[in-house]
């Protein structure tokens, strides 16, 4: 009876032993289901961050270019006035005028004098019901 008992007991064990072996060897040595959902959000990102670099680079150089045709068309103004007015007079008022309007256009980007915050309720008069009055929009019957 001992003689079959370790008949069956050797393979058990062994077969056991092999199995938990084959689990570990397996576990360590293939990536982890949760370190590839890492990587691939590592990835992700890293194209996110690059697009916006490249997204910011682009609006940059676009609007240099924008800011340098406007210094053209100021300039190019600038020579029209001086070659194309009639008088001293004309050229100066050309001139004023263009320097006026580029003023203005910065006194609009300017920020508001005015800073109170906005107001969430209409105003009304002092005897007028208020909008959550149980009167209010209804018509009295005289």
């Amino acid at each position: 009876m001992e003689q079959t008992l370790a008949t069956w007991l050797l393979p058990i064990v062994g077969l056991i032993a092999g199995i938990a072996i084959g689990y570990l060897i397996a576990r360590n040595t293939a990536p982890s289901r949760t370190q590839r959902q890492v990587d691939d959000l590592q990835e992700r990102f890293d194209t996110y961050q690059s697009e916006v670099i490249t997204h910011f680079n682009t609006t940059a150089s676009l609007l240099r270019k924008l800011t340098n045709s406007y210094q053209d068309m100021q300039e190019h103004l600038s020579e029209g006035a001086n070659r194309l007015a009639l008088d001293e007079q004309t050229r100066q008022r050309l001139l004023a005028a263009l320097h006026n309007e580029d003023a203005a256009t910065r006194e609009r980007l300017s920020a508001p004098a005015f800073t109170e915050a906005p107001k969430d309720y209409a105003p009304k008069s002092a005897d007028a019901p208020g909008t959550l009055h149980e009167n209010f929009g209804l018509k009295s019957r005289l």
